[in-house]
């Protein structure tokens, strides 16, 4: 299996190089048609999420449904699909921030009850308690 780096998804999402554009399309129909998986790492999404607030300006609501439909994209198999999909869902009934909802959400899948940090905002979602 072959993994992705954060580039090839901000293309597919974003459209913005018509040619990178076109070889993403034909990579992704290459994988389908070979039964493939192309495999997202957990520290992608997040870098997605990085990318496409700080340098797109793209809206909350729009990562959150541009997630959701790479999740249900048969080619892409994510690093704790199940992480992301709780992400997804938590995220879209928070106003946490989208980057550190990822990381809670990892943490709890990863077993650990809290995660502490000195970002007051984070502070005031699960899993995070002050330090």
């Amino acid at each position: 299996m072959k993994a992705l780096n954060t580039n090839i998804l901000v293309r597919f999402l974003v459209q913005d190089d018509q040619k990178q554009c076109a070889r993403v399309n034909r990579l992704f129909e290459s994988t389908e048609q070979d039964k493939a998986m192309l495999f997202v790492p957990l520290l992608v999404a997040l870098e997605l999420i990085w990318v496409l607030q700080s340098v797109y300006a793209v809206e909350r609501e729009a990562i959150l449904d541009a997630f959701d439909a790479l999740l249900q994209l048969p080619v892409l198999k994510f690093e704790k699909q199940p992480v992301m999909r709780e992400f997804v869902t938590r995220a879209a009934h928070s106003n946490g921030g989208l980057a550190d909802l990822l990381i809670g959400e990892s943490c709890r899948a990863s077993g650990c009850e809290s995660v502490l940090t000195f970002d007051k905002v984070a502070s005031k979602s699960s899993p995070f308690i002050a330090l």
